[in-house]
């Protein structure tokens, strides 16, 4: 009877549709841990996550079933098995599954019992749902395997435990959001408590769109809590050690790594969210719009950090309105992250489109267009700098901003991604605040202050007028950040927001805001998913929408 097991973890990034480069991978995960009996990936490790409908395409599946294959025969000479995700077909069904590839073949298949249909996830949609799992038998021991859902929920652990597995094991593609963490350990601590079982949780680890897996593997035991723990943010391998005893297995060695959490844990996905998107997509670089206030200036920061100062090209863009401060505070933004910036001033495209349009604009005094020709005039010049240049451009409207429509559709909203997508206003100053306090690990920029103090406490503007601020339209970014919150994450009422003190006009107003700016979202670019409630497949509204004129 077997005693002792070397079971390896492996947070694995792998990129969509990148079929071979994911089975490099699991390859060199598998010469890292070759002292293993077995190493275990993350959930559809070996298409990437989430395939969407590209899982559809015949000519996929196939060549997904050749190289799992190849891994498979690989086993046979040697070495640690390995138990990967890989999108699977049966019987004519198309399965979200678990492979034991051991001793030259394809040895066990179990398939996810429980797809998940919310949020962002929409498995049944391509996905068939398998039984209830039985365990897999390997090296004498019986594991209770699962994919990612089915911890999240008792029924497949009880079975699990009811067919005498003795180690669970969950495979994972489970994207960051805040505070998930603690959710993740909550979950895998009750099936435990349950079954009485250990549990191995393995996470994927990467950006692919706009969701970012974090990895932070993990197992816990009855009665000890957690035995052993891999890293956020960074893929690797983590050998943990097993012996059995009368009282069943024991995880007797392993990691313990930090875990970053709250403004750091957001900061590091945004960073390894952009970094992805731009080098899996084989961007040379990016371009940013500095304005010389606190978005634009974040902005850059995460990219220097995720891509470095050589890659990333920032530019002023003045007008009349632009005040001295916003000169010098984005230059000193540049300044502190070593970045190129260039100043282009619009005052020449602002005259051009005033003549052009002076004649159908007679009689018609000046308004919220002639700001609009601002923001789209920058619009232009950083989209046609990225066409030149081959860099993507970034947006940097934050999540308060796009949640009531304060952005210009083809100006200030032009770009491939956008890093502040899902953060709130408030978020962005606590996390501005943070950086210039502490240098990420891995993070490619300068130590030390990068946002100077002005740029964080002078009040926001877009500088489209005179004397403007963001308070001239909009409510202070505590009480709207707060409300949007319980309008967006919550998806409270009017009267239960009232309820929690907020005033009843402001209320009603965000809430009109946000359903006129549902247009607006539709067209926005892609960016990193921070919260549980992102705009996108998070959250789907119509843009037709008659129930505001009942508020």
């Amino acid at each position: 009877m077997t005693k002792a097991l070397s079971l390896a973890l492996a947070q694995i990034n792998p990129t969509v549709g990148d079929i071979d480069g994911n089975a490099r991978l699991i390859r060199a995960a598998r010469a890292q841990a070759a002292d293993a009996d077995l190493v275990i990936a993350g959930e559809l490790v070996v298409s990437g996550y989430p395939p969407e409908d590209l899982v559809l395409k015949r000519a996929f599946q196939d060549r997904i079933e050749r190289e799992v294959e190849g891994l498979a025969r690989e086993t046979a000479s040697g070495g640690p098995a390995l138990l990967v995700g890989a999108p699977w077909r049966l019987d004519g069904r198309l399965y979200n599954a678990a492979l034991l590839l051991a001793e030259g073949r394809i040895a066990e298949i179990r398939c996810k019992y429980d797809l998940p249909n919310y949020g962002v996830f929409d498995e049944k949609r391509v996905f068939a749902a398998g039984p209830l799992p039985k365990s897999i038998r390997f090296c004498g021991v019986d594991l209770g395997v699962m994919i990612c859902e089915d911890m999240w929920t008792p029924p497949a652990t009880r079975h699990l435990a009811q067919q005498g597995s003795e180690i669970l094991v969950v495979i994972n593609g489970s994207p960051f959001e805040t505070d998930k963490n603690d959710t993740r350990f909550d979950l895998a601590s009750q099936r435990v408590a349950d079954t009485g079982l250990p549990l191995i949780y393995v996470n994927l680890v990467g950006g692919q769109d706009e969701l970012v897996f974090d990895g932070a593997s993990f197992v816990v035991e009855p009665g000890r809590g957690l035995a052993a723990r891999a890293g956020s943010w960074r893929a690797g391998v983590s050998v943990t050690r097993w012996t059995k005893t009368g009282g069943g297995w024991t995880c007797e060695s392993g990691p313990d790594a930090p875990q970053s959490d709250g403004v750091e844990a957001i900061y590091e996905a945004m960073t390894l969210g952009l970094r992805d998107y731009v080098g899996k997509n084989r961007f040379p670089g990016v371009i940013i719009g500095l304005s010389g206030g606190i978005d634009s200036a974040l902005t850059a920061a995460v990219a220097v950090d995720a891509l470095g100062a050589e890659r990333v090209r920032c530019v002023m863009m003045p007008s009349p309105f632009t005040s001295k401060e916003s000169l010098e505070d984005a230059a000193a933004v540049a300044a502190h992250l070593g970045v190129r910036l260039d100043s282009i001033d619009i005052r020449p495209a602002m005259d051009a489109f005033a003549s052009m349009l002076s004649d159908v604009f007679a009689g018609l005094p000046a308004d919220i267009t002639e700001e609009n020709v601002q923001a789209r005039s920058r619009g232009l010049v950083l989209m046609a700098l990225s066409n030149k240049l081959g860099h993507m451009l970034l947006t940097t409207g934050n999540k308060s901003e796009m949640s009531v429509g304060y952005a210009t559709l083809y100006g200030d909203m032009c770009g491939g991604f956008s890093v502040l997508k899902d953060t709130y206003k408030s978020t962005v100053f606590a996390l501005s605040r943070w950086r210039n306090q502490h240098l990420p690990l891995d993070a490619l920029g300068p130590a030390g202050r990068v946002i100077p103090e002005r740029v964080i406490t002078k009040p926001p503007t877009a500088e489209l007028k005179a004397g403007q601020t963001d308070q001239d339209t909009l409510p202070p970014y505590d009480a709207l950040d707060a409300i949007l919150v319980g309008l967006i994450e919550d998806e409270a009422s009017i009267d239960e927001l009232i309820a929690r003190g907020h005033d009843a006009d402001t209320v009603r107003r965000v809430w009109r805001m946000v359903d006129r700016a549902e247009y607006k979202r539709r067209q926005a670019p892609p960016g990193v998913k921070i919260t549980r409630r992102a705009f996108g497949r998070d959250r789907r509204y119509p843009i037709t929408n008659g129930f505001t004129r009942f508020v």
